[in-house]
């Protein structure tokens, strides 16, 4: 597997105004993956280049085809093949996903394209339906976790960032059931990945609909974030960082409970917030 953190060389400056002195640093890799999938008659279907932080790669995959509704569950997948390229091979490593006949490919037509990081899969605005799922609407009204849990989860996650504390420069998409417990943490160098990746290993663990999971995220969330977390039927999102007005949008219609700002033990509830259960008062 390719290394998901390198050193390279640089010049550093500090406040001492003394000439720079020549130093290493650990940067996150951004490499890129090409996408095959397989369907049982027929020619293999390439959706392009992914742009991520190697590791993970099969939940990578997995995540993007299902919450791109190329596939429904793990019947839907005969088999995932990764390529580990030589360094210098242009388009880097390679995975097919050999999928059943059942899979949705008609879904993955005209997407071999190219995609940064910051959008992995994404970039096509497909709009939620105005109804929300049956896995959500269950529990839309229901208290589903508390505020303290909410307000702790940003540092659980942020403690289990191993690359990002050797780099400072990947996200993290983590699964916590309701009392807190963590469940998947997946890193990336592109938000949409990490949350591809944690969505991949739901998947594989048959764990989809999770319908008493929070997603927590390390930064802000936008529109295909609140999609794919409907897509995997979780019903909370909690972000460091800031929500966009379409992922409001999108997470009112689509049941989604969205929490921003999570910060200093503060948050900001912008959708049914009937799933969260004030803080117990003090005596």
């Amino acid at each position: 597997m390719t290394r998901p953190v390198v050193i390279r060389t640089l010049v550093r400056f500090t406040r001492s105004h003394g000439p720079g002195q020549p130093d290493q640093d650990l940067v996150a890799v951004e490499s890129p993956l090409t996408l095959r999938v397989q369907p049982p008659d027929g020619a293999s279907m390439s959706l392009g280049v992914l742009m991520r932080t190697p590791g993970d790669d099969e939940d990578l995959v997995l995540g993007a085809l299902f919450t791109e509704g190329v596939i429904h569950s793990m019947a839907d997948v005969r088999r995932v093949h990764v390529t580990i390229a030589p360094a210098a091979t242009p388009l880097g490593d390679e995975v097919v996903v050999d999928v059943a006949a059942s899979a949705h490919v008609a879904a993955a037509a005209g997407r071999g394209s190219a995609s940064t990081s910051a959008c992995g899969l994404c970039g096509r605005l497909e709009v939620l339906a105005t109804d929300t799922s049956p896995a959500l609407s269950a529990t839309r009204d229901t208290p589903l976790v508390t505020a303290e849990m909410l307000s702790a989860m940003p540092d659980l996650l942020r403690a289990t960032q191993a690359a990002f504390d050797d780099t400072g420069g990947l996200h993290a998409a983590g699964i916590f059931d309701a009392d807190g417990t963590l469940q998947v943490v997946r890193e990336d160098v592109g938000r949409h990945n990490a949350v591809d990746k944690a969505a991949g290993a739901l998947l594989r663990r048959h764990a989809v609909p999770a319908t008493s999971s929070v997603l927590v995220v390390s930064g802000r969330v936008a529109y295909e974030i609140v999609q794919k977390a409907a897509r995997c039927g979780i019903p909370v999102i909690l972000a460091v960082g800031a929500p966009t007005d379409l992922a409001v949008d999108a997470a009112r219609s689509a049941g989604v409970t969205l929490v921003g700002f999570a910060r200093d033990g503060r948050f900001n509830v912008y959708t049914w917030p009937d799933r969260v259960v004030r803080n117990s008062p003090q005596p």
